[in-house]
């Protein structure tokens, strides 16, 4: 498999600035290098996207400093989606890869291969995308990165210093990093393991390693408030009655519940503001909120877990479900 994409001039460096508090909404006065133009590369913008302060800062700096920046935090509070709507407003090629079990080391390097020149059959090397993302202005965002393999952590090791070269040994080639090329990642855990038994398949990664990550901010869930005014203006449908405004406040009153019973060992799935936003525009589709939270969520937790969750439910809209543990009949 040849994972390298095509199509992108490996000349270009930043051409321009932008000013941080105009373009993301947040207390900050400064400039950051950007490109006057995109390409395909560049993450689409979402305009009614939020900015946290902390990890936008970071990531800035990851940006405008070449800092390898690695944002923490439990899965569902954005950190992959954050690196891309800084990106899409800097107009920086970004390009994610999930560092699950299936990604390889020859993946990531290249290998070689056999193709048709002038009709004869040839082997030649095509590079993985770790070569090709040092070579052009790109921002390189690991997600799950603490469930990297052993062999892929260590080549990208090699590349983690700001001046890191990659060494292609079967090419006998050096490959500097362009001027642009950035390196960031998400995690579960903060290279220390999961002591928490929420993140199965999760490694310690090498303290030797760790110390190459310049910056490392943590991204937690939203306040209340401020995810209800970022569901309102993903599903602008809702901000028009007070009343509907409340049955926002309500779905993330639940979703804030599950987060709390996930972080307590006491749930295994937890809602996103991505599922409640889903869960918003479901609700509008049956025109019926519990029959909507069902087919949104609900029916992908665990069936021992249901009963818990349609309490949370409950609590939050004073009617009960199906699911609910008060109308479990026992035998």
């Amino acid at each position: 498999m040849n994972m390298e994409p095509q199509g992108l001039d490996s000349s270009p460096t930043p051409d321009t600035k932008v000013d941080v508090g105009e373009t993301f909404g947040i207390d900050a006065k400064m400039k950051v290098p950007a490109f006057s133009r995109g390409n395909e590369y560049v993450p689409d913008r979402d305009p009614a996207y939020r900015f946290d302060r902390d990890t936008t800062l970071a990531i800035l700096a990851g940006f405008a400093f070449n800092r390898r920046v690695m944002i923490q935090g439990y899965h569902g509070t954005g950190k992959s989606t954050h690196i891309e709507q800084v990106a899409s407003r800097l107009n920086w090629p970004c390009i994610r890869i999930n560092l699950d079990s299936h990604i390889s080391r020859i993946d990531l390097i290249g290998k070689d291969a056999i193709v048709l020149r002038e009709g004869q059959q040839v082997t030649e090397f095509r590079e993985g995308l770790l070569p090709w993302a040092l070579q052009h202005p790109v921002a390189l965002a690991f997600d799950e990165y603490d469930a990297g393999r052993p062999d892929v952590m260590f080549v990208i090791q090699r590349v983690l210093e700001a001046q890191g070269k990659l060494t292609l040994l079967d090419q006998n080639r050096v490959i500097r990093a362009h001027p642009a090329f950035r390196m960031f990642s998400t995690t579960n855990t903060i290279g220390l393991g999961d002591t928490t038994g929420l993140y199965h398949g999760t490694q310690q990664i090498n303290q030797g390693q760790m110390d190459r990550w310049n910056i490392v901010t943590t991204l937690n869930y939203l306040p209340h408030d401020n995810e209800v005014n970022i569901v309102l203006a993903k599903v602008p449908s809702y901000a028009t009655a007070p009343e509907k405004r409340k049955q926002i406040s309500a779905m993330v009153r639940v979703a804030d519940m599950t987060r709390n019973a996930f972080i307590n060992g006491d749930l295994s799935t937890v809602m996103s503001p991505r599922t409640v936003m889903t869960w918003a525009e479901n609700a509008e589709i049956f025109g019926d909120i519990g029959f909507a939270f069902r087919l949104t969520f609900l029916n992908k937790c665990d069936e021992l877990e249901r009963a818990s969750v349609a309490e949370f439910y409950q609590r939050a809209f004073g009617e009960e479900l199906p699911e609910s543990a008060a109308k479990v009949l026992v035998a």
